[in-house]
């Protein structure tokens, strides 16, 4: 099983960037922590970041080579219509996780252009979002298979 992780817009500043809404854990951590429980999961987890909205659109085209996707998209999940196209395009279901409490957050952040078309959203757990989010895509899969 392949599962394509893609970071959007400033994640590549975690650990250091706005720790009270983001955790101190870096991006290469994270990174790290979804790849070994991936592996005990029995998938394999191909993670990459892009900061521009065209680079992450292409990222989510080619995520149509894996099982499915783990979303963070960032600000691009307000404001990426392009984003969603691609997503549906892809054809392959996805969990959209983000760090914080979108919710709890400024209003523009309370609309997602993407989670009408996820599996589902976790939002708000720190790294936990991300892990969970990977646990949950895994079982959505080997369901869908059987």
């Amino acid at each position: 099983m392949l599962i394509h992780c893609l970071h959007g817009p400033n994640l590549n500043l975690l650990g250091s960037r706005e720790p009270g809404h983001y955790g101190s854990a870096t991006l290469a951590e994270i990174d790290g922590q979804l790849a070994k429980r991936g592996e005990a999961l029995g998938a394999a987890v191909h993670c990459e970041q892009h900061n521009g909205e065209g680079d992450l659109v292409a990222a989510a085209q080619r995520a149509a080579a894996a099982d499915g996707l783990l979303v963070n998209a960032g600000a691009y999940t307000h404001t990426s219509i392009a984003l969603r196209d691609a997503l549906l395009a892809a054809g392959r279901p996805f969990i959209e996780v983000h760090l914080s409490n979108v919710f709890a957050r400024e209003p523009f952040r309370h609309r997602s252009y993407l989670s009408d078309i996820a599996v589902g959203v976790i939002t708000g757990l720190g790294i936990d979002s991300y892990l969970l989010g990977l646990e949950a895509l895994v079982r959505h899969l080997q369901q869908r298979a059987s």
